[in-house]
């Protein structure tokens, strides 16, 4: 019974340390190191949409493997990253405007003035697009030092 509450303790930590604050400028989760849960952060820009992308056309950049659909997308990603890949470190941007980090999840962007913004979910998604200057506002001022260093 001790070890089941010890682990569940453990756990508990390393879920709210993912959440709460986190140590690397990129997300990728606590078992992985692909950025945007492996989804081509430049489809956004070029279809509108985000696409699935292939370890064939891998990238290392900021600590994470990206990964992308097609070898055009990853040559436009190589030559401007910062252009391509989501405020905050694909972290939640509505999370981060509030003080802390939160997963942010690929299907639940938003680009804005050239700049690509994930958010936790749907709801979190509507809280945020009612006023996303002043969220942008927020998050920027809070950005990076929600990361703990």
């Amino acid at each position: 019974m001790m070890f089941k509450k010890y682990l569940l303790a453990v756990l508990a930590g390393l879920f709210m340390s993912g959440v709460a604050a986190a140590d690397d400028t990129v997300y990728t989760g606590l078992f992985s190191n692909t950025a945007v849960d492996g989804y081509d952060a430049v489809s956004y820009f070029e279809n509108s949409a985000p696409a699935k992308g292939s370890k064939d056309f891998s990238y290392q950049y900021n600590g994470a493997e990206w990964r992308f659909a097609t070898a055009e997308n990853l040559e436009a990603f190589k030559s401007d990253p910062d252009k391509y890949a989501p405020q905050y470190g694909g972290y939640c941007a509505w999370a981060v405007s509030q003080g802390y980090t939160a997963r942010g999840n690929p299907e639940n962007w938003t680009i804005v003035d050239d700049r690509l913004y994930l958010n936790y979910n749907d709801e979190i998604q509507k809280r945020w697009e009612k006023d996303i200057p002043g969220f942008v506002a927020l998050a920027e001022e809070n950005w990076p030092s929600v990361l703990g260093e």
